[in-house]
């Protein structure tokens, strides 16, 4: 059941488990300390995560095209929680099953490695089709904000995501611009899987580095309208921590040389704030402060993966400009 993923990813694994045995140590600690303090948020979001962790390492524990079927899961939960919140007409309804049909397609793209279709499916075919139904339906008031968020959301929740379940499918090529680092077999085999965890876990660390950051060091706020919260010092602080942590990991975990994990590390930093700012706009514009609560203590889905919809796709095309 582990044996196609590295000795590196398990031990990646284990030691984010040994970190949030800590974080529950700390809550713990806290709780006895002070008795009244209330830490439900915080142990919410670190049982959440605990969840998120194990449901994460099982699938890709169990196989290649469990992972791909979990983050089709999790594309459709997204573009959910997105159509739940934006207003729709009853006209809208006959075009979000394609929508809705779009996801299941995507992946298989994914799972068959049909790369040409994977690419333009979304952004060319389901771009002209979507508002030719609209338009076929007959109801025009509204059309252009309709569309627009519906071609938003695929792009976003399933186009975007699905670059990190295409991951799982890059070989380093043998006429690739770079060499792969240390690419025995056993390295190309679970290379996939090491560049989705890499990913996922510089995305996560990164969002938290630039919360801690910011409550350390921020002061000047980046964008105070759309996130108070965001801070220069945070930015700052948050993309130099992931530039160090992706140097570190990076060519221990994966076939990533020196240089190109300093760059991936900048590339995730710099793109999860974007995606995260563009994401809390898009709250902001609806008045709402999570996407759901389907995570306990973080919100929706949606309010997880904002980062992710970002790093993913420029993450993936890194590599694959690189070792494709």
């Amino acid at each position: 059941m582990f044996e196609h993923l590295s000795p590196e990813i398990h031990l990646t694994f284990a030691g984010i488990a040994g970190l949030l045995l800590l974080a529950n140590a700390i809550l713990f600690l806290r709780k006895r300390s002070a008795p009244d303090r209330d830490d439900t948020e915080l142990v919410l979001r670190v049982r959440t995560w605990w969840i998120i962790v194990v449901s994460f390492a099982a699938v890709l524990a169990v196989s290649t095209t469990t992972a791909i079927v979990f983050f089709g899961f999790v594309s459709f939960l997204a573009l959910k929680e997105f159509l739940s919140l934006i207003p729709t007409r009853r006209a809208d309804h006959r075009v979000l099953f394609w929508a809705y049909l779009a996801i299941p397609l995507q992946y298989i793209w994914v799972g068959t490695v049909w790369f040409g279709m994977f690419i333009i499916f979304i952004p060319v075919y389901m771009f002209i089709w979507l508002p030719t139904r609209m338009v076929l339906i007959g109801e025009t008031k509204g059309f252009l904000r309709a569309i627009g968020t519906v071609q938003w959301g695929l792009m976003t929740t399933v186009f975007s995501l699905s670059h990190a379940a295409m991951l799982l499918m890059i070989r380093p090529g043998e006429s690739a611009r770079v060499m792969a680092v240390g690419a025995d077999d056993g390295a190309v085999a679970s290379g996939g899987a090491a560049l989705l965890v890499l990913l996922v876990l510089l995305t996560q660390f990164n969002d938290v580095a630039q919360f801690c950051w910011g409550k350390t060091i921020g002061k000047k706020k980046v964008v105070p309208k759309v996130s108070p919260g965001k801070t220069v010092g945070g930015l700052i602080g948050g993309v130099a921590s992931t530039v160090a942590l992706a140097a570190c990991v990076g060519p221990w975990l994966t076939y990533l040389d020196l240089p190109r994990s300093l760059l991936a590390g900048l590339i995730i930093g710099v793109a999860g704030f974007a995606g995260d700012i563009s994401i809390s706009a898009l709250k902001r514009d609806l008045g709402v402060k999570d996407s759901g609560s389907t995570l306990p203590g973080h919100g929706g889905v949606l309010d997880r993966v904002d980062s992710l919809t970002y790093t993913a796709p420029l993450f993936f095309h890194f590599i694959y400009y690189c070792y494709g």
